[in-house]
């Protein structure tokens, strides 16, 4: 913990003594999200268990997990105000989460198209030393096209999208998989809805401007 005490103190310095900021997370997605606030902070990994309960609905459980790597980095630096989020599609009741695999990425197209899926994002904001903690989840309603097996295999050979829940980037060439999104949130698809993230910032003390 020697070293992210040193980066604390650091980032401390960097936000002009607010609280230091942190992401639970290693999704370079989420990263790339967070960075759009302009906002000192740092990523840790936090060890949480993604293995859903049983009979545990797609929505429950992205809310479980998000909430839970927050406070698992909570625990840890309880000075610092913590960031965790998970994304689950749901498919007719159904989670489907990173495919991991080729195969498996394939198996889920195909499950998912003509359908209309709803793509849970829960992200969780903590301070345990403020004893502060909010959560919010924007779900969005994407409906995929009815598209062809050579098509499916197409569009993962050029875009490998893997570690995506639902297999596709919308804000890649998987927009041409999809025939509408329906969101209050133009980020939560991409997995970290910032409108609400931000807003839970503001409440937990963090100045955006």
């Amino acid at each position: 913990m020697t070293d992210i005490n040193h980066e604390l103190h650091d980032l401390f310095a960097l936000a002009q003594q607010q609280r230091p900021l942190v992401l639970a997370s290693t999704s370079r997605y989420r990263k790339e999200l967070l960075e759009r606030l302009r906002l000192p902070f740092m990523t840790i990994a936090p060890e949480v268990d993604e293995t859903p309960l049983p009979g545990e609905a797609p929505l429950a459980l992205a809310q479980r997990l998000a909430l839970a790597k927050a406070n698992a980095i909570g625990e840890q630096l309880q000075a610092a105000v913590v960031i965790g989020s998970d994304q689950v599609a749901d498919l007719n009741g159904q989670p489907l989460g990173k495919p991991g695999t080729h195969e498996r990425a394939v198996a889920q197209l195909q499950q998912m198209r003509g359908q209309t899926l709803i793509f849970h994002t829960s992200v969780a904001v903590v301070c345990p030393a403020d004893g502060f903690s909010q959560q919010h989840t924007a779900s969005v309603r994407v409906r995929f096209r009815d598209v062809s097996d050579e098509a499916i295999e197409k569009y993962l050979r050029a875009e490998q999208p893997y570690d995506c829940a639902g297999s596709a980037k919308s804000e890649g060439l998987g927009i041409a998989l999809l025939d509408a999104i329906d969101s209050d949130d133009p980020t939560a698809l991409i997995g970290l809805p910032l409108i609400h993230t931000a807003r839970m910032l503001r409440a937990a003390g963090i100045s955006l401007f």
